[in-house]
């Protein structure tokens, strides 16, 4: 990765976008350290830290401790990736979207763009009236009143959409995807912190040395393994059958279907844990009495317990699969290669090609849920070893900070293969 930024360095056009890029996350960097007006940052910390385990740590941990600052980007991506997977999924259940977004063109992707950004200002001003209430409720405002209450809200929703328009910009001017290099940015920026809570883990108990190990280890096979599945995909082999125009004959050249082993990203794995931390949550704000039924049940289904470690892995699983439907149509696969003249050696256009390729996605689909549910489990079992809660959302920051930074490095490589690096040429 460094050499092939070094080398991206050298091209004048690349090293304008690399910087465009690096001003983007500097302003972003600040925003996170500007805070809202009428708010106990200190007292608003402490809370955020102690719900760790909740979908409020996991707000935290995406923003990169905006969240629990207060600041005016502690909203950070969160409603910009809320509006855009429910975006994706009323484009799969309503007909008008789907048409718009698959016969639209260009135009229809403006169009669904725009209804994205409406959603999110909307998710926005959802999330900023539910953060300001629980301010409100807990006593972290220094003032209370309409006035405060409207600077609050207003400020969350600017940030947000400032976010948003930020990571547009990463997008068309700078290098990669500019929403998931904002989300990598934050999630980065909270390595010195969590180095520093190591180091004064094992000044209070020295003995725990192998225990801050062995969080090393799992964090670098964990790396490993993903670097490994991000590239990994299954081929489909494709034929394409001959055929004259004019005097010219056409096709006839071999190609194959590539079907990525983790096609759906960290999505579920994001949808799994924040459906599987609502109990916690819960509980966190209901407090029930100790020893009753309630307290039980809570204490059961804790993000360190085994049935919650089971039932966040099924999860996944499920949640791979419908993402895996959503993204890769059999049927409409096998249409464009009939279309098109091609087929898949050894079974007939139409039905015999759609089920053979549902039945390898599903096979590779199971390999890569498996995966996914490894990656968030294993940080919860370490985690489990070494009485650590906090690492019940590393899974999630890890697959997303090695995911964000290979994704990177291939745009890099598109563009200097574009302009013709003869580095890559030789």
């Amino acid at each position: 990765m460094i050499q092939t930024i070094k080398k991206a360095w050298g091209i004048p056009e690349l090293r304008k976008k690399i910087v465009f890029t690096a001003l983007i996350l500097l302003i972003f960097r600040i925003g996170n350290a500007i805070p809202v007006p009428y708010v106990d940052a200190a007292l608003m910390e402490t809370y955020i830290t102690q719900m760790s385990t909740t979908v409020l740590g996991l707000y935290n941990v995406m923003s990169g401790g905006a969240f629990a600052n207060a600041t005016i980007f502690a909203l950070g991506v969160q409603p910009y990736i809320n509006s855009s997977i429910i975006i994706q999924l009323l484009t799969i259940a309503i007909p008008a979207l789907q048409r718009m977004a698959q016969d639209g063109g260009e135009e229809g992707k403006k169009k669904i763009q725009s209804i994205t950004r409406y959603a999110t200002v909307a998710i926005a001003i959802l999330q900023g009236w539910g953060y300001y209430t629980i301010m409100k409720s807990n006593g972290f405002l220094t003032s209370s009143g309409v006035w405060p209450a409207l600077v609050i809200i207003v400020s969350f929703i600017a940030g947000s959409s400032f976010v948003m328009w930020m990571g547009e910009q990463i997008t068309e001017f700078g290098i990669g995807n500019g929403i998931s290099i904002i989300l990598f940015a934050g999630i980065l920026s909270r390595v010195p912190s969590m180095v520093g809570t190591g180091i004064s883990y094992v000044r209070s108990d020295p003995t725990k040395w192998w225990a801050i190990l062995l969080v090393v280890v799992g964090m670098l096979a964990l790396i490993v393994l993903i670097t490994w599945v991000n590239g990994a995909e299954r081929r489909i082999p494709v034929q394409y059958a001959k055929r004259q125009v004019g005097r010219k004959m056409y096709g006839g050249q071999s190609s194959s279907l590539p079907m990525k082993v983790n096609m759906s990203g960290v999505l579920p794995i994001i949808f799994a844990q924040s459906i599987a931390m609502i109990p916690s949550t819960i509980g966190a704000f209901v407090q029930p009495k100790e020893g009753g039924f309630w307290a039980g049940f809570l204490k059961a289904i804790d993000t360190s317990s085994v049935v919650y470690m089971i039932f966040y892995f099924l999860m996944i699983i499920a949640f791979s699969y419908f993402y895996a439907t959503i993204q890769f149509n059999p049927i409409e696969i096998s249409n464009n290669l009939k279309k098109n003249g091609g087929f898949i050696p050894g079974f007939r256009p139409g039905k015999p090609t759609s089920d053979f390729i549902r039945k390898v996605l599903n096979k590779v689909t199971l390999f890569g849920a498996i995966y996914l549910g490894i990656v968030a489990i294993l940080p919860l079992i370490i985690g489990k070893i070494v009485n650590v809660s906090a690492l019940s959302i590393g899974g999630t920051s890890v697959i997303i900070v090695v995911g964000v930074a290979l994704e990177t490095v291939q745009a890099l490589e598109s563009q200097m293969l574009m302009r013709q690096y003869k580095g890559f040429l030789e």
